[in-house]
C-alpha cells in the first residue's frame, strides 16, 4: 500500500521584512536580512516555503554585573566596549545581526543621557556593517526621552527598535517613520494584546512590513510549553490569514534561559546537575530549538557555543529531508 504525505493548504503566507539598509538603499549596512515568507509551520518544506532562521546576537552597552562564569569566559575581554563586543560576536562568532541593549539608559542604574546612548549605537554601526535591533531599558519615560535622538542616529539603517508596547507605542512608532526602520511589537504572551498593538501601530502609520511580533517569553523549564502554545497559535493564525498577528516573530533566548537557576549555578552549588558549562549552553540551546519549532524568525542568543549548536539542528533539519 502506498502512502501519500498529507499536505496543508494555507491561505496566506507570513509578511516580509528587511532589516538592515545597503548603501544603494541609504543605509551603510554590508547586507540587509529578509525575514518571514512563510508558507506553511517551521522545518516542513515539503508543503511550502520555509525560511532559514536568523541568529542574533545581544550586546549591552556596559559592562554586566553578576553574569555566570561560562558567559564571563565567552566575553569578557570585550563586554566593557560594545563595538568590540559586537565585533567579536560578527567575526568570531558569525552573528546574522546584533542586538544592541541599552541597558545604561535605567534612570535607576547608570542612567546615561539620549546623546551618550546615540554614541553607542554609533560606535556598534560603525564597527559592524550587519543589521541591528536596538532595545530600550524599559522604563518609558527614559526610553521615550531617547528615542528620537538614538533613532535619528541610526537614521537610514532601517534597524528594528524594541519595542512598541499597548501602553507606550507612539514615541517609537513615530521616529520608525520618520528614520525609515522597523518596530517591535512586544506583547505579555498574549494574542489579543499582539494584534491590538499591530492595529494601533498601523492607526499611525507603520505598514506591515516594518512590524516584526515579540511575545515575552520564559526560559526552558519555567512555562516554555504554554510560550510554544502562543507562539505557535500566532504564526497559525498569520497563516490562516490574520493580516494582524501574519509578521514574522522574534524571541529573546539568551536571557531568559540564563536567569534560571539551572543555567546559573555552578557544579560545586548542584553536584546532581552535573558540570555547569555543558548544561547551560544546552539550556540555551534547548530554548532557541523549542521556539524555532513554534514559528519564530529571529533568536536573540547570548552564549556562542549555544549559537553553534542551533546552527547545527537547524541545518540538520533542513538537510535531512523536508524537516524529518
Amino acid at each position: 500500500m502506498s502512502f501519500e504525505m498529507p499536505v496543508e493548504n494555507w491561505r496566506a503566507s507570513i509578511t516580509q521584512v528587511t532589516i538592515g539598509a545597503t548603501e544603494q538603499d541609504g543605509g551603510t549596512r554590508e547586507r540587509a536580512i529578509t525575514i518571514g515568507g512563510a508558507a506553511t509551520l517551521p522545518f516542513l518544506a515539503f508543503e511550502g516555503e520555509t525560511p532559514r532562521p536568523i541568529i542574533a546576537m545581544e550586546v549591552l552597552d556596559e559592562q554586566p554585573e553578576g553574569w555566570p562564569e561560562p558567559l564571563v569566559e565567552a566575553f569578557s575581554d570585550v563586554y566593557g566596549d560594545p563595538a568590540a563586543w559586537a565585533q567579536k560576536c560578527v567575526e568570531e562568532y558569525g552573528a546574522d545581526m546584533i542586538c544592541l541593549r541599552l541597558v545604561s539608559a535605567d534612570p535607576d542604574e547608570t542612567n546615561a543621557s539620549p546623546d551618550e546612548l546615540a554614541e553607542h549605537v554609533k560606535a556598534v554601526l560603525e564597527a559592524v556593517g550587519v543589521p541591528l535591533i536596538i532595545w530600550g531599558c524599559g522604563n518609558y519615560d527614559k526610553d521615550n526621552e531617547m528615542w528620537p535622538i538614538v533613532s535619528q542616529a541610526a537614521a537610514g539603517e532601517r534597524v528594528i527598535l524594541a519595542s512598541a508596547e499597548e501602553d507606550n507605542y507612539k514615541t517609537i512608532a513615530a521616529c520608525a517613520l520618520a528614520d525609515k526602520h522597523v518596530v517591535l511589537n512586544e506583547s505579555p504572551l498574549d494574542i489579543n494584546i499582539q494584534k491590538q498593538v499591530s492595529i494601533l501601530l498601523s492607526d499611525v502609520g507603520v505598514k506591515p512590513e516594518n512590524i516584526v511580533l515579540y511575545e515575552v517569553t520564559g526560559g526552558l523549564g519555567y512555562g516554555i510549553e504554554y510560550a510554544f502554545s502562543i507562539l505557535e497559535r500566532t504564526r497559525l493564525a498569520g497563516l490562516g490569514g490574520d493580516k494582524m498577528l501574519s509578521a514574522p516573530m522574534l524571541s529573546v533566548v539568551g536571557s531568559e534561559a540564563w536567569k534560571v537557576k539551572e543555567a546559573r549555578l555552578p557544579e560545586e552549588e548542584a553536584p546532581e546537575w552535573g558540570p555547569q558549562v555543558p548544561r547551560s549552553i544546552l539550556w540555551e540551546a534547548a530554548t532557541a530549538l523549542t521556539f524555532l519549532n513554534a514559528g519564530t524568525d529571529i533568536l536573540v542568543m547570548w552564549h556562542p557555543e549555544a549559537v553553534k549548536l542551533v546552527r547545527q539542528a537547524t541545518e540538520d533539519l533542513f538537510t535531512s529531508g523536508n524537516g524529518f
